[in-house]
């Protein structure tokens, strides 16, 4: 397409869960409901049409045993944007990412910044290791360098104990969240059990990654307090490979991993039913593969979630959430189009026909 190009998506255009629109246009790069004027060099796309879709948990330029290179942080960002991924929160990276900003036919992403852990409870080479008296100066960092949100680990194997178990003492986090919350960031946490959920939520978090400690007392506190999940479910399916890798060593902690893993789809359907907002995130970027946001929607609607919320859950409602347009009159065109209606079946979402990035066909 030149410069001057008009693009016509013609169909039906899911601008929201119920405001379905026959077309839209993109001009300059930018939607809008009117037919141009004068048009001539026009290209038509037909099929049904969502904004591009959203992966809350991601991490771009980190892979398994820590940050990677610019080239292979580039085919990250490309797997994830021909799956219809146009938007990540990258939760967590010591990688500097900056330079995707400037490539208009790379995902959009907005940065936590680098994960901040206790020394040595955490996977190597992925975070700032610190102690409890330097976390508030390391939030305040992040939350500078980050784009508005700052990724703690809230919990992880305590080699003593054999077990899970929280990183933070409960004065810390509530400094530290206070803090990101002054310097107008929000704050998320990786968590895998319970014991670390009820001081992070009552120190004000904002959200909680995994999410698999969440139980029936803490339901509650989470629907009150309006704090965000994101359970990346297609992470969570490793449980019982990593159990089984720990029994010999940790055999407590194997066991602890395996309820987590065999109760994860109703500790899901128990917080949506109550009212959390619950968002898609895959968690790629560590040791899962990017491009996997169709096969997690998929395991929200296998968890109970109604299709049409798990697919708001990776479009509109995770937009908003997010802070950005979806398919607004005036919004950059970023949106993805398929054979068939994704609402009448999630599975859709795996074989997009068009992928459209800032008005521009790039899949």
């Amino acid at each position: 397409m030149s410069d001057g190009a008009v693009l016509h998506v013609k169909g039906r255009v899911l601008a929201g869960p119920e405001d379905v629109r026959d077309e839209l246009w993109v001009v300059g790069g930018r939607i809008s409901y009117d037919r141009p004027a004068g048009a001539r060099d026009v290209t038509t796309v037909t099929g049904w049409a969502l904004p591009g879709l959203v992966d809350a948990h991601c991490h771009v330029g980190l892979d398994a045993h820590g940050p990677v290179d610019a080239e292979t942080a580039e085919k990250q960002a490309l797997t994830d944007r021909d799956a219809g991924t146009l938007l990540v929160r990258d939760a967590g990276s010591p990688s500097d990412t900056r330079w995707i900003d400037d490539r208009a036919d790379l995902p959009k992403i907005i940065r936590a910044g680098r994960h901040i852990a206790r020394t040595r409870r955490y996977i190597r080479n992925y975070a700032w290791e610190i102690e409890p008296d330097d976390l508030v100066a390391y939030v305040a960092q992040e939350a500078r360098r980050g784009d508005g949100w700052v990724k703690l680990v809230g919990d992880w194997i305590d080699r003593d104990l054999g077990d899970l178990a929280p990183c933070w003492p409960r004065e810390a986090v509530e400094a530290a969240i206070a803090e990101a919350h002054r310097l107008g960031a929000r704050v998320t946490a990786h968590c895998f059990a319970e014991s670390s959920l009820r001081d992070l939520v009552e120190a004000g978090i904002d959200c909680v990654e995994h999410a698999t400690g969440l139980s029936e007392d803490l339901i509650p506190l989470f629907a009150e307090r309006g704090v965000a999940i994101v359970p990346t479910l297609v992470n969570i399916a490793t449980f019982p490979k990593l159990a089984e890798g720990g029994e010999k060593k940790f055999p407590r902690w194997s066991a602890h991993m395996r309820r987590l893993h065999e109760r994860r789809y109703d500790t899901v359907r128990g917080a949506y039913d109550a009212g959390i907002p619950v968002y898609v995130g895959t968690d790629a970027g560590g040791s899962l593969a990017h491009g996997l946001v169709a096969e997690e929607v998929a395991e929200l609607v296998a968890a109970g979630i109604p299709p049409l919320a798990a697919l708001s859950a990776t479009t509109w409602g995770a937009r908003a959430w997010l802070g950005r347009p979806g398919l607004q009159e005036g919004a950059p065109a970023d949106l993805v189009v398929y054979e068939a209606d994704p609402r009448a079946d999630v599975r859709v979402l795996a074989a997009p026909r068009r992928v459209v990035l800032n008005g521009r066909v790039v899949g």
